[in-house]
């Protein structure tokens, strides 16, 4: 392997090993601390724009396994401290580097990952840079880039052009239509399971279009970016509010929150893994979730529209809202986790329960 480099936009400079594309590439640089998963790390379009770096040191031991996949890969960067070559699993169909050349993803192994992490907990999530030189013009030419990098138009490039349809696994019961702003594999595997038939539309489909199709239900999808650049979503989930049953998820949660006058902010480095502890506020359970988002929900500046339902056990910050009289409940956490826990796969149920009463 040749040698890498990672340069922050602090300034800091890691050496280490290339993996994946020999070509460079900058990115919101963020960190996950799932011990297991990166598959769907890897295949998660809500990672699109940022590079992301495994808090845990060995990747790559299981190998990549297609039936995995939650979406189309749309990471920029990926960074780990040490990348197995020879995974030992008997549904292993490739390995990780090849995986990241096969789609033309810059990667870096061999730095000391505990330390970069240290870093962004303390100074927040910030740019970065994975580049082969670091000559005084390559510097110079790196920070012009880092200064001026910002994810855009991320929502457009994961979300699906064409409507696609997947039948009920069983007797469908129910038909749903989810909005794909980067939606993940397992939301529809979820719904399928439940007797629903999915139909799949595109980010920009008019709330017109949508209800025309008469659907017992609609689905927000997670996704990438920052939830206030999605101005033309927002306004059609209002239209779609109070019409029928409405579950967010990840990006839906934030956007129906916008969409309900609500405010979101940037986490200074954001909840990424699949141990993060959610309280209900309401009960007594705390359950362990999978979450990717770097922008919460401000509870306060929904009182009186809606009321939270979850919040995060570590630093308080939203995960789930209710607003009873339009028939709608989001939550920040992935219920469908497939790469981790799914203690709160139930909430899947109370979807259905909404449009088995609104029927």
């Amino acid at each position: 392997m040749s040698k890498a480099y990672l340069i922050l936009e602090n300034g800091e400079i890691f050496e280490g090993e290339r993996i994946g594309s020999d070509r460079d590439t900058v990115g919101e640089l963020v960190f996950t601390t799932g011990m297991a998963g990166y598959t769907e790390t890897l295949t998660d379009p809500s990672y699109a724009g940022q590079i992301v770096m495994q808090t845990f040191p060995l990747i790559g031991n299981y190998g990549i396994t297609k039936e995995d996949f939650e979406g189309k890969c749309a990471l920029k960067g990926y960074i780990v401290r040490e990348l197995c070559e020879t995974p030992s699993n008997f549904r292993c169909e490739d390995t990780a580097g090849r995986f990241l050349k096969d789609n033309d993803i810059p990667g870096i192994c061999g730095i000391d990952t505990r330390a970069v992490t240290k870093i962004i907990r303390e100074e927040g999530v910030m740019n970065a840079a994975i580049c082969s030189g670091i000559s005084d013009e390559e510097l110079r030419s790196i920070k012009s880039r880092l200064s001026g990098y910002k994810a855009s138009d991320v929502v457009a490039q994961v979300s699906r052009s064409g409507i696609s349809v997947f039948p009920a696994k069983g007797h469908k019961m129910y038909d749903v239509t989810l909005i794909d702003y980067g939606a993940k594999k397992n939301i529809i595997t979820s719904l399928q399971n439940l007797n629903c038939d999915v139909k799949v539309v595109p980010y920009d489909t008019p709330a017109e279009n949508i209800l025309a199709g008469c659907p017992d239900g609609i689905m927000l999808s997670n996704g990438p970016g920052d939830p206030k650049d999605n101005s033309y979503s927002i306004e059609q989930i209002k239209k779609l509010l109070g019409k029928v049953p409405v579950f967010g998820i990840c990006l839906g949660h934030q956007l129906t929150a916008l969409a309900m006058g609500g405010e979101t902010i940037k986490l200074k480095y954001g909840h990424r893994g699949a141990n993060q502890p959610v309280k209900e506020v309401y009960g007594c359970r705390t359950y362990i979730t999978s979450q990717n988002h770097g922008y919460a929900v401000v509870s306060e500046s929904l009182r009186g529209v809606g009321r939270e339902i979850f919040y995060n056990a570590n630093d308080m910050s939203c995960e789930g809202m209710e607003y009873p009289e339009k028939m709608c409940f989001t939550v920040q956490f992935h219920p469908e986790a497939c790469g981790g826990p799914k203690d709160t796969g139930f909430l899947f149920g109370k979807f259905i329960d909404l449009m088995r009463r609104n029927k």
